[in-house]
């Protein structure tokens, strides 16, 4: 029995000199991005080919105000309520030099039905896999992307978050914040 007990004492020190050290936080990668784009951040440069066609990256928009808005699915009653009422105030968001675009996991052929169905003027991005979500730190569950928007200055940086957004009273905000980044 002793020598059972010793035996096995003797593999565990032996385990113990062979094991490595834990990584500390400075040897191992940096963690994935947890939480929202906030403001003052720069904006993720990232790209994608819209409903039209059009294959855009969001730098192609510099010197300008972008808004980026993350909606759950295309033709559903919040998100319809959301699009339409940035349609019916794209006017004055053009006006101001504003490029609006929206993003979903829908793919393109969801979203040009979505657009020509509701007369939509600008930018639906399909995000798929996710990834423009991630870039900019917005969840993804059930394969479907939380409502944020994103109001980019013509730095280049985010100039305000809408983390919560209610449809109807969204596109107001949105065009008053664009207001605000030209003052």
């Amino acid at each position: 029995m002793k020598l059972l007990l010793a035996i096995g004492l003797g593999l565990a020190l032996v385990a113990c000199k062979q094991a490595e050290p834990a990584p500390t936080a400075s040897s191992s990668s940096p963690a994935p991005r947890t939480g929202l784009l906030a403001v003052g951040d720069p904006a993720p440069d990232v790209a994608a080919t819209a409903h039209n066609g059009q294959t855009v990256r969001l730098r192609d928009f510099g010197g300008k105000p972008v808004v980026v808005y993350f909606y759950p699915k295309d033709d559903t009653p919040g998100c319809t309520v959301e699009a339409q009422g940035l349609r019916d105030e794209w006017g004055a968001l053009s006006a101001a030099g504003a490029v609006v675009i929206g993003v979903s996991t829908d793919d393109n052929e969801s979203h040009k039905a979505f657009a020509e169905k509701h007369a939509l003027p600008f930018l639906l991005w399909p995000d798929e896999k996710g990834s423009i979500a991630a870039a900019f730190g917005v969840p993804v569950s059930m394969g479907h992307a939380k409502r944020v928007t994103f109001v980019i200055g013509k730095d280049g940086k985010i100039s305000k978050v809408f983390p919560e957004v209610k449809p109807k009273e969204h596109a107001q905000e949105v065009l008053a914040a664009i207001r605000a980044t030209a003052s």
